[in-house]
């Protein structure tokens, strides 16, 4: 999904800077998209949330019983990337929205 949103990004980018003129039908398939990974966005919102959660709980269960501890870490680690991840759709998001702004001015 990364490379495909940066792909899907620099494309539109080397469009506007070329004055290029989009037709009705390709404003509506870059809302389409922008759509699409808005909803991509949203669901890795709720796996990383829920993730987090399960990563507190393995903190809890490792002050009782320190044998918990190792996964604990474990999952620390893959909810950083989770966070990483959420944080690049967003920005993309977020960015696609300018670039649809200066598409339809």
């Amino acid at each position: 999904m990364k490379k495909y949103i940066i792909t899907y990004t620099k494309e539109l980018e080397d469009k506007i800077n070329s004055n290029y003129k989009f037709t009705l039908k390709e404003i509506e398939e870059v809302k389409y998209k922008i759509f699409n990974f808005q909803h991509e966005r949203l669901i890795h919102l709720l796996v990383t949330l829920f993730y987090a959660i399960f990563v507190i709980s393995f903190i809890f269960l490792g002050i009782l019983m320190p044998y918990f501890l190792i996964p604990c870490f474990v999952l620390i680690v893959f909810l950083f990337f989770y966070v990483k991840h959420y944080f690049f759709l967003e920005n993309s998001v977020q960015y696609l929205y300018k670039l649809y702004d200066k598409i339809v001015k």
